[in-house]
Order: structure tokens, then C-alpha cells, then sequence
């Protein structure tokens, strides 16, 4: 469970464990991971990487593989940062800040498909399956809002990704979804104003709120125990469609 230190990964750490798994928290060395695992007892473990270096989440994986074996990665490790192609004076938008969330959120997601992928195959079928993968791409993937340049581009290229690795890996018996969520109630937006998160809510068609990380963690569950679930970006949005700002 990547990212699982907070946020939606923290609501799929918690579904799961409601749910009997044994899971393992990967997430940075300065995240909250090893305090989260300690308050969720036995069933949890913290095993700290950066997502975008091979050799650390490797290892991570590794932890996670001897726990019993690996039977399902859920990549929820990400990141966004505003940009424009054109600054306000004119000059040219940053091309470090779009090469960082690629390298996150798009090549982070890659590794999580390879590096999760290779692990499981390793293991004998159980019902004709070795396990899932589920990766977090957003609705910004299909109405990517004015600042989000770089960061529609990395989750556009998760939703690109989804079905082509899992026609990849079908002969290895193991599946691969996607989740977009829509305006999601995370640490970051519990930082906004009353009024803010209002105006926020009031953008989803039904239900009108934010969505719960629960909800997440739940439609994650049903993704790596539906064995018929596969190639597939589910939207969890109350049906938003964003505007351009």
C-alpha cells in the first residue's frame, strides 16, 4: 500500500485491515507510516521508500512479499504542484516542475505495475489468479482545470497505462485497475476555509459533498477481491465534471 501514511491510502490501509488483510505501509521515511502501523496493530507493517527509486521501493516490496506473499499493490503514492505553460509575465512554465510530478505520479505508478507485477508472478495461482494491481489516476485525467498542466498529464498517462497492462500481464494472472477520484476530503483539504470547502461541495451533482477516503479504501477492496474487475478506470466522483478554474 503506497502512500498509505494518509489520505485515500490511509482509508484503503484501514478498509483492508477491517477486512483481515496484512498489509504494508510504504510510504516516505518522513511520513507518519511507522506511527500509523504501530496504531493499527499486528496486521500492519511500515517499510519506508521513495516510489521513484527502484532499488528502495524494491526492497519495500520485498517486505511486503515475505509477509506471506504478495497478492496486491494498491499505488496511491502522489503528488500535485501548480503550473502554467505561461507565466505571468510571459516567460515559459517551468519544465522542472512538470518533469517532477511526471516523475511521481506517472513513472512512480510504473514502477508500482513492474515491481508489484514481478513479485507476484513468482507465486503459485490461487483460483486461476496471482493478485491485482490498483493505481490513482483523478478526474483531472479528462478535465484537467487551468494549473493542473502537469499534473493531468501524469494521471491522463495512468489512465493510458490501465488497459494495456493488464492485456500484459493477463498471462501472468494478474489484474490492473484504476481509480479516478473526484474532490476527495484529505489532510489537504481539511487545511481549507469552511466557506471554501463549501463552494466545493457544491460542485458535485450527488451526493453534494466531498467524497470519504473510506470510500476509497472500500471501492479499492472490491477491485482486488471482484476477479472479473480488470483493464478498467472507475471514476468515484458524485458524478463532477470539472470546470475550466
Amino acid at each position: 500500500m503506497t502512500g498509505g501514511a494518509s489520505g485515500l491510502g490511509l482509508g484503503t490501509v484501514e478498509h483492508l485491515v477491517g477486512e483481515g488483510a496484512q498489509v504494508t505501509i510504504i510510504d516516505l521515511p518522513t511520513s507518519d507510516g511507522g506511527s500509523v502501523a504501530t496504531e493499527l496493530g499486528d496486521a500492519v507493517t511500515f517499510a519506508a521508500a521513495d516510489v521513484t527509486d527502484t532499488d528502495q521501493f524494491a526492497a519495500a516490496l520485498d517486505v511486503a512479499d515475505a509477509r506471506g506473499g504478495l497478492r496486491g499493490v494498491v499505488h496511491c503514492a502522489g503528488a500535485g504542484r501548480r503550473m502554467r505553460l505561461l507565466e505571468k509575465d510571459g516567460s515559459a512554465g517551468s519544465l522542472e516542475d512538470f518533469e517532477f510530478i511526471i516523475r511521481l505520479n506517472l513513472i512512480g505508478s510504473f514502477n508500482a505495475l513492474r515491481l508489484g507485477a514481478e513479485r507476484m508472478a513468482r507465486h503459485d495461482p490461487v483460483e486461476g489468479e496471482r493478485g491485482a494491481v490498483v493505481l490513482t489516476a483523478s478526474v483531472a485525467a479528462y478535465e484537467g482545470q487551468i494549473g493542473q498542466i502537469n499534473y493531468t498529464a501524469s494521471k491522463a498517462g495512468i489512465v493510458g497505462m490501465t488497459l494495456t497492462a493488464a492485456r500484459d500481464l493477463a498471462s501472468k494472472g494478474i489484474r490492473v485497475c484504476t481509480i479516478a477520484p473526484g474532490i476527495m476530503d484529505t489532510p489537504l483539504l481539511a487545511r481549507l476555509r469552511d466557506d471554501v470547502r463549501a463552494s466545493l461541495e457544491e460542485t458535485v451533482p450527488n451526493p453534494a459533498r466531498l467524497g470519504h477516503t473510506a470510500e476509497f479504501g472500500s471501492l479499492a477492496g472490491e477491485i482486488l477481491r471482484n476477479g472479473y474487475l480488470n483493464g478498467e478506470t472507475i471514476r468515484l466522483d458524485g458524478a463532477i465534471r470539472m470546470a475550466p478554474r
